[in-house]
């Protein structure tokens, strides 16, 4: 329905104004009743729809109503499967309609900086352009059902350690290539209706009144039209938030921010226009949810049930598969050990954790799908709420190993070691899940590892298995999934949307985090994930993008419809993927693009393109890629702008970031001149680099300018060493060096000429 905003606001009060930027309560927008503005709710996500039941704790941390837990986003983002995280999102959107919430806080879009973040099961992926092409799907799929989200937590949240007020130092190109860039594609591709600001600071000023990002970048540049929400109790100074872009604070200040806000106007530190831009804002979200509201709305529990377990299968990674091991045959004697199989470790703990509409018994499944032909053993191996090792439940789960053809033992982290609101401090899992594995693994050879985990972990005992699955957070329908998958009733299709380190200390930020005091600096800058192991040349355990299937894939035939191209151009990329084996299956295909030379740092190659594809034995598909000019740029901090410079680029297609399998080149023009201001200090090698400017400089000498002799001998001397020094000799030092043939207005001529 059609509505007059700046009408209403005009009839609005100062301070209704004010209110209406902050929360009503912990979950609700206040209304103006006498203008027809209602109140809202919003509530978490994002894997599942965590809404309070009414007269619950007035924290908002418990007893919510019951709702489908799908896989958490560390897992969903293994997928690679842009169709199903949107099916995910619209799933999302008809439970938040049948609950009436107005906006689904989430996706989490920030960066794995470090394996350690006790929120990382939240966020999707170390690598920037798979983690926005995920929030993109999810957003688009909730929004598609009248509902909003919230895209979080802007930006550079990549610990819970001091959160609230830790300072994140970043530089400018690592800022954007890595950590916002991670936001960007959902922000323009998918317009969520709100973005939440982060706790922590970004360079010296708190997320939630840090202009550059709300204002400069996230509405001026990106073009957001939606508004910020602060994450809860994120708010440092509400004017200065307000000013910067920050529109709705949460939850409820109980008056003490509106009434800053209507002193600030008063006073005429604050223009009542802003205020009035903010509540626009505000307005604009608030009646879009109120005019898809789907009053008596409802959905199929059994359906979304069916969706997580598909969705489950999918996420899940199958790491290793010695010999050929699974999938299983449904005969024989199966053990299955572990508590988790019993008591599944299916989501994170924190803001995100939701009270499932059911959950599958990964024990009971297993005998479901194992049927009559075989014999299901269990034993329980160590308890889930202790690390303490169980001498009795060793011996029992090693005698019951014995007895069977095969073993499965499922471990991995229990709820305690990872959640928002603290990190992890090592990448171990507890010793008595460690001890389990060495004890089962004497008893029995066929030995298969399901792990359950929101976050790498070290596998020291990676050697004693003969398979192992990486189950991630399944969710409610983890159960069947894993059953699925190692029955071989669905074939592992999912990658890993992260680095498996082999030892904490490989992760590029070990020596950096999580910081000292309130101050954390990012110092491994842009080499983040397999940037970094991809240029240390050091082998993780297991490599981004990595995973197996019950089946081979063979590409051929990679092609480029053209080898030259402008950066205003686009370029297409075709490569033909076959199936090998003898069972359907799906591959995703990874695009990687990789600078040969360049004036700036640069990682060996970075994700900017993959497609999951699905095969029959036999089959063969040409899979398409379009690459734009973000493909082949950097941040240029001069010219703030993303720049695609001159020269060569390979493209490069496989089947993970360490297995690539075709290779092409092309070359790109660029359209755009990056070229630095000449200063005193500006060296002779770095002008001679640059054509037009070098040529200034041979017009010079040519012509004889009164140092023309002493330039001269520098440009024609064959002189190794003169060679060298030349290349770092600034300006400033001719002067001296030419003897009185340079003099300092002669030098600032020059300069002059050469800032043309």
């Amino acid at each position: 329905m059609a509505r007059d905003v700046a009408s209403l606001i005009s009839r609005m009060t100062l301070e209704e104004k004010a209110g209406l930027c902050s929360g009503l309560d912990f979950w609700r927008t206040k209304a103006v009743e006498r203008l027809g503005i209602p109140s809202v709710m919003v509530t978490d996500g994002p894997h599942g729809l965590r809404k309070q039941k009414e007269g619950s704790d007035h924290v908002g941390l418990f007893d919510s109503v019951p709702a489908t837990c799908f896989p958490s986003a560390a897992g969903l983002a293994c997928s690679w499967d842009r169709a199903l995280i949107e099916k995910v999102g619209v799933a999302l959107g008809e439970e938040c309609q049948a609950e009436e919430v107005a906006v689904l806080l989430g996706p989490g879009a920030n960066i794995k900086r470090s394996p350690l973040c006790g929120r990382n099961f939240e966020y999707f992926s170390e690598d920037p352009y798979l983690s926005s092409e995920m929030a993109a799907g999810h957003i688009k799929g909730v929004q598609s059902q009248g509902v909003g989200t919230s895209l979080k937590h802007f930006a550079v949240n990549n610990q819970e350690h001091r959160r609230m007020t830790i300072d994140a130092v970043v530089d400018e190109r690592t800022l954007r290539e890595i950590y916002l860039a991670s936001f960007e594609g959902a922000v323009k591709q998918a317009q969520p209706w709100t973005v939440m600001s982060a706790y922590n600071q970004v360079n010296g000023a708190f997320a939630s009144e840090n202009g550059y990002l709300l204002t400069d970048i996230l509405k001026n540049e990106w073009g957001h039209e939606g508004f910020v929400v602060s994450d809860w109790g994120a708010v440092n100074e509400r004017v200065a938030g307000l000013s910067a872009g920050l529109e709705l604070e949460m939850p409820s200040s109980h008056g003490i921010g509106d009434r800053k806000l209507v002193e600030a106007v008063k006073r005429g530190e604050l223009s009542e226009e802003a205020l009035n831009q903010a509540v626009e804002r505000i307005l604009n979200v608030i009646f879009r949810a109120v005019d898809n509201r789907k009053n008596g709305a409802s959905y199929d529990r059994e359906a979304h049930h069916r969706l997580a377990r598909e969705v489950a299968r999918e996420s899940m990674v199958l790491l290793k598969n010695e010999d050929g091991i699974l999938p299983l045959k449904k005969e024989g004697n199966v053990a299955v050990i572990g508590a988790f199989a019993e008591q599944p470790r299916y989501q994170g703990g924190g803001s995100s954790h939701v009270s499932p509409t059911r959950l599958d018994s990964i024990l009971e499944e297993i005998r479901r799908s194992a049927g009559d032909a075989a014999s299901v053993s269990y034993a329980k191996g160590y308890s889930p709420d202790t690390d303490e090792i169980d001498d009795a439940l060793l011996r029992e789960a090693a005698e019951t190993a014995a007895r069977s053809d095969v073993a499965l033992l499922f471990v991995g982290l229990p709820d305690r070691y990872e959640s928002e609101a603290y990190d992890r401090t090592h990448l171990s899992i507890p010793d008595n899940h460690l001890k389990l594995i060495d004890e089962v693994a004497k008893a029995q050879s066929r030995l298969v590892v399901v792990l359950s985990n929101g976050s790498p972990v070290e596998m020291p005992w990676l050697g004693q298995a003969k398979a192992v699955l990486e189950a991630y957070l399944g969710g409610q329908a983890l159960g069947g999934a894993i059953a699925d998958l190692l029955f071989g009733d669905a074939n592992p299709c999912g990658k890993l949307a992260e680095t498996f380190p082999v030892r904490l200390c490989d992760n590029p930020s070990y020596l950096n985090f999580p910081g000292e005091g309130d101050r954390v600096e990012y110092r491994e800058g842009l080499f983040v994930g397999y940037r970094y192991y991809d240029k240390k040349e050091l082998a993780p355990l297991f490599p981004f993008g990595f995973g197996l299937s019950y089946t081979t894939f063979e590409y051929t035939e990679l092609a480029v419809d053209k080898k030259e191209l402008g950066d205003q151009e686009t370029l297409t990329v075709r490569v033909k993927v076959k199936n090998t084996g003898a069972r359907a299956g799906k591959e995703i295909v990874q695009l990687y693009v990789s600078d040969v030379e360049s004036s700036v740092i640069r990682p060996d190659k970075e994700l900017k393109g993959f497609e999951k594809v699905e095969l029959r034995p036999g089959e063969e598909k040409t899979v398409s890629f379009v690459l734009d000019k973000r493909a082949f740029a950097f941040y240029h901090t001069g010219l703030k702008d993303w720049y695609a410079e001159t020269g060569d680029f390979r493209i490069l297609v496989g089947k993970s970031s360490a297995e690539i399998v075709l290779q092409e080149t092309v070359r790109v023009r660029s359209s755009v001149t990056a070229r630095s201001i000449v200063t005193r200090n500006s060296t002779l090698g770095d002008l001679l680099a640059d054509p037009q400017r070098a040529e200034t400089i041979r017009e010079w000498v040519k012509h004889g300018g009164e140092s023309g002799g002493f330039f001269g001998m520098l440009l024609n001397n064959e002189s190794e060493m003169m060679a060298a020094m030349m290349r770092y000799m600034p300006l400033r030092a001719l002067v001296v060096f030419s003897q009185g043939a340079l003099s300092d207005d002669k030098l600032d001529e020059m300069i002059a000429e050469l800032n043309k």
